[in-house]
């Protein structure tokens, strides 16, 4: 998993880095990405973000990340979307 500078709405959040999760692969693989997800936050400090690439917007996947305590911010063009769920550090 690669590590990237997040956007500015992120950074502002208190977000320092973010890591590259490409669920792209795995779809393609016809196989479900959510367990990878999962444990993909699971090793995220407090200023880390969990960058998401796909190629569909998530909507389902938003709520389970709300109920672990994560806020997301979405860009996507229609073919692929970045969603980084982060924590806000107060």
């Amino acid at each position: 998993m690669s590590v990237t500078a997040p956007p500015a709405p992120v950074r502002a959040a208190g977000v320092r880095v973010a890591r590259d999760l490409d669920v792209r692969p795995i779809l393609t693989r016809g196989e479900e990405p959510f367990a990878t997800i999962m444990r993909a936050t699971e090793d995220l400090e407090d200023d880390e973000a969990l960058h998401l690439i796909a190629p569909f917007e998530p909507r389902p996947l938003y709520d389970a990340m709300r109920q672990r305590g994560y806020t997301a911010h979405t860009t996507g063009d229609g073919s692929v979307f970045h969603v980084w769920f982060y924590r806000e550090i107060p």
